[in-house]
């Protein structure tokens, strides 16, 4: 199916004409790389399609429980339909309004795709800009969020541009996170990465550094890549 319908995984669809941001391999990333593993109640900082949440979904126990935030309507409506056309429904639900109001009992683990382009940037498509200029959620407010939100022995996934990474890394002595492992992403062999999976800790350890090429050389898929990716892409 082409990415303006949607797009059909291995065991969800899902569509995003109404959403601002579309399927992309920021999103897909960082539902296949957050350690899910043992978590029981997961939370989605701006959900978008719910993409990120049903990979995890998908690669969670019976008993996980997840919860995505999405501020604007257009793309919660539509993420709501993509939630009950998956086998994961009674599993993953959809909450509007911005998650500063957001108020649960703690979370194991909260992920977060969030907007990062500066207010100088700008978008044609209102929604698309709120979904990306970082006016309606910067570093300080998701910092927030996640301190305020996250269990005492939770872990905070993001998937990030390399200088806002290092921005929140530099904020963290403000608050009981700690850097537990960066991954930065190369978009082809010998490149510079541009992005990073940020994983934070309420536990002060030693910070795993690594990294993952999405394109080899000669332009196919990378092993690692693949290996992240195959339980959800239909061709893999």
């Amino acid at each position: 199916m082409s990415p303006s319908r949607g797009f059909t995984f291995k065991q969800f669809h899902i569509d995003h004409d109404r959403c601002a941001m579309k399927v992309g391999t920021d999103g897909i990333l960082l539902g296949a790389w957050a350690p899910v593993e043992g978590a029981r109640r997961v939370l989605d900082i701006g959900s978008g399609s719910g993409l990120i949440a049903l990979m995890l979904a998908q690669r969670s126990g019976p008993d996980c429980q997840i919860t995505g935030v999405e501020l604007e309507a257009a793309a919660l409506a539509q993420a709501r339909e993509n939630v009950a056309a998956s086998p994961w429904a009674s599993r993953v639900q959809m909450r509007g309004g911005a998650i500063q109001q957001h108020e649960a009992p703690p979370y194991d683990l909260i992920v977060s795709n969030p907007p990062y382009f500066g207010a100088g940037q700008g978008f044609e498509d209102s929604a698309r800009a709120q979904a990306r200029h970082r006016g309606s959620l910067d570093s300080r407010d998701l910092l927030d969020a996640c301190d305020r939100l996250l269990a005492p022995r939770g872990r905070v996934a993001l998937v990030l541009p390399t200088a806002l990474a290092d921005e929140i890394i530099s904020s963290l002595p403000h608050y009981d996170l700690h850097e537990l492992c960066y991954t930065a992403v190369i978009t082809k062999s010998g490149k510079a990465a541009n992005r990073v999976l940020l994983l934070l800790s309420r536990e002060l350890n030693r910070c795993e550094r690594g990294e993952i090429v999405i394109h080899s050389a000669d332009g196919g898929y990378s092993n690692r890549y693949i290996q992240l990716t195959a339980p959800f892409y239909l061709k893999m």
